[in-house]
């Protein structure tokens, strides 16, 4: 498997008197997620997306990037500003309060009802306004969503409900037409994706059960139709949420449902009945499925063989959605889990998948090789006005990167998120995006780095952290314990010919950085929910393994049906990120050299989690299993809170 590296060249030289150092810092990232287990937000609308070197304790067995340091001599002291947090161009999720509002208008209410597929009482609602105009329009916007839906029957019936004799005919030619494209093998249905983004509010995306492709992630990273990845100045919403209701969908939740849960079961084995039923009907599947009931962590894992049952469970609550357009908890503000994510990761994890998945975003060698070249035949000295020029030029000498995924579609969900948190562990590395209380490795060079004229790398990545997994004696019940993600590092270098040399190693500094960003991971999550939700998908990927090693599917005798590779259910689809940009950041010091850093990387490898020695019996677990188990539940419920004691 090729791994994705980064490298730090550095050289030196001196003159004496005041000297003057930049630190300027290029990117490199990679992913890997090994057997067993291993851009952020909810909609489809925007999207981003070797061997095992002998490593110290606070290195990973596979290397995954390595970064390279320039050093070029300054001719006069001065200062150089360096961009302020307000000039960066990636903006973290952290989400803000929904704002309380006392009232909500009827249109509101209305997309609430449909937004969750409840069609009658969308109908019923916009069947109670006086207005005749203001009835016919909002029926219109029921009959679209039930077109889309495919229940054209429930479309025709809303539309002879119209009071307006116009808007019903418009609306009923819209039906028929949608109708009759859904006849044959060669139906287009693109003029109903047209009709669809052209009379509702939008943004519209198809992420109802079949995915849609689109151009855009809403996080701060951009992908352009030819998979360049680069970075937004802003979030790319405008309170368009706020128009489609988010309070009133907020308040319109089952009550039960909108409850926070010490710890909320979803049957998947139910819920996957259900989807099927959905998918069979031609109906949507609703957003309480799509958000798997608004769990928001992964805690446990029940099999009952008795009910042919596979359960997740963990902590739940109502979701609101915050300015970016992620579903988050309304009180812990943690990213929901996602069916996308859980079905991607059951594929991929299934006796069809790779067994591994990941991403590497991969400086190339002819780059590596132009940038060293281009360094040493800079040896002149180099004015102060001159260093931003000198540093564009080494950006450009690097040139673009590439972007590899595997073992999950290129276009999924699971992708981007991990491309992006790489993405964003980086920035937080070079000091181009704020990183909560980690500091940047500029923050963390000694003076004696600072000075030094060695030639070397620096490599971070991130990898999966539990503190153990627990399981009952039958093996039917399984604990996530300490669930977190760890940084490590590893210092390499490149040759002229711009190959990755690995050294195995970690310098004092290199390390602190690795050690800073883990211990500080838990804040930076809540800062910026990509870490979440890249935390989300290393736990469903681990349930993922315990599924496959422990087979338990096979067990059960379930196919994972529509989930399963060849399964009717279609995660929703994004550009596929392709390219990257090499970011360059500089800091002036007190000193004579130009400092250029490449950092970055992630790996997950859940195999270690589930072969390894913390995979131990705990006979407390029999207790949690016995409450768990579902009692009576109502014809199609798929979930249920565990009554708190």
């Amino acid at each position: 498997m090729k791994r994705g590296t980064c490298q730090s060249l550095t050289t030196h030289s001196r003159r004496g008197g005041t000297t003057l150092q930049i630190m300027v810092t290029l990117g490199c990232f990679a992913v890997v997620a090994a057997s067993y287990f291993a851009w952020s937000t909810s909609s489809a609308e925007q999207s981003v997306a070797g061997t095992a070197p002998k490593a110290t304790p606070a290195v990973a067995a596979t290397p995954e990037t390595q970064s390279e340091v320039i050093i070029q001599k300054v001719e006069d002291e001065v200062d150089v500003a360096l961009p302020t947090n307000d000039e960066q161009d990636v903006v973290a999720a952290a989400p803000k309060e929904a704002v309380v509002v006392e009232s909500v208008s009827l249109e509101d209410q209305l997309q609430a009802h449909l937004e969750f597929g409840e069609f009658v009482s969308a109908e019923k609602l916009a069947r109670s306004v006086k207005v005749p105009e203001q009835r016919a329009t909002l029926l219109r916007q029921v009959a679209l969503a039930q077109i889309a839906a495919g229940d054209f029957d429930a479309a025709k019936a809303t539309v002879g409900r119209m009071p307006v004799g116009q808007i019903r005919d418009g609306a009923q030619r819209d039906r028929m037409n949608q109708q009759a494209l859904a006849g044959g093998a060669q139906a287009d249905f693109q003029p109903l994706i047209d009709l669809i983004i052209q009379e509702t509010s939008g943004p519209w995306v198809d992420d109802e059960g079949t995915g849609g492709t689109v151009s855009q992630f809403n996080q701060g990273v951009y992908v352009d139709p030819k998979g360049l990845l680069s970075r937004l100045s802003k979030a790319d919403h405008s309170g368009q949420l706020q128009a489609l209701g988010i309070e009133a969908r907020q308040a319109d939740l089952n009550t039960d449902l909108a409850k926070a849960s010490k710890m909320r079961m979803v049957s998947l084995t139910r819920l996957e009945r259900e989807v099927a039923r959905c998918i069979e009907d031609g109906r949507s599947i609703a957003k309480t499925m799509k958000l798997m009931a608004g769990i928001h962590q992964i805690q446990y894992v029940f099999v009952f063989p008795e009910e042919n049952e596979i359960v997740i469970a963990g902590p739940a609550e109502g979701w609101k959605y915050n300015e970016t357009g992620q579903p988050i908890g309304a009180e812990s503000g943690r990213p929901v889990l996602q069916l996308d994510d859980m079905v991607t990761l059951l594929r991929t994890y299934s006796e069809d998948g790779m067994q591994i998945f990941g991403c590497s975003i991969n400086p190339r060698q002819e780059g590596l090789a132009k940038l060293k070249a281009f360094v040493e035949a800079s040896r002149s000295p180099l004015s102060p006005r001159r260093v931003g020029r000198w540093v564009d030029q080494l950006q450009s000498q690097l040139g673009l990167q590439d972007i590899e995924i595997y073992g999950v579609p290129a276009e999924s969900r699971v992708a981007r998120v991990i491309v992006e948190a790489d993405y964003r562990m980086k920035l937080i590395g070079i000091d181009r995006m704020e990183g909560a209380e980690i500091p940047s490795i500029f923050d963390l060079f000694t003076k004696e780095e600072q000075t030094s004229g060695k030639l070397d790398a620096l490599r971070w990545w991130l990898t999966m952290k539990y503190a153990g997994l627990a399981h009952t004696l039958d093996r039917n019940a399984f604990e996530l314990q300490g669930s977190s993600v760890l940084c490590q590092s590893e210092n390499q270098f490149i040759t002229a010919q711009g190959k990755q040399i690995q050294t195995g190693k970690a310098d004092a500094t290199n390390a602190r950085f690795a050690a800073a960003f883990t211990e500080h991971y838990a804040k930076l999550a809540q800062r910026d929910l990509v870490f979440a939700d890249m935390q989300n998908i290393f736990d469903a990927g681990l349930v993922a393994a315990i599924l496959q090693h422990e087979k338990t599917t096979d067990r059960l005798g379930w196919d994972l049906g529509v989930f399963a590779s060849t399964g009717e259910y279609q995660p929703a689809r994004y550009n596929t990120p392709k390219t990257v940009d090499s970011v360059v950041n500089h800091r002036v010091y007190r000193g004579r050299d130009i400092v250029v850093q490449v950092a970055g990387g992630v790996r997950a490898d859940l195999a270690s989690v589930v072969k390894s020695g913390k995979l131990q019996e705990s006979k407390r677990l029999e207790f949690v299993d016995d409450r768990g188990r579902a009692r009576q539940l109502p014809e199609g419920r798929w979930w249920w809170d565990v009554a708190e004691k």
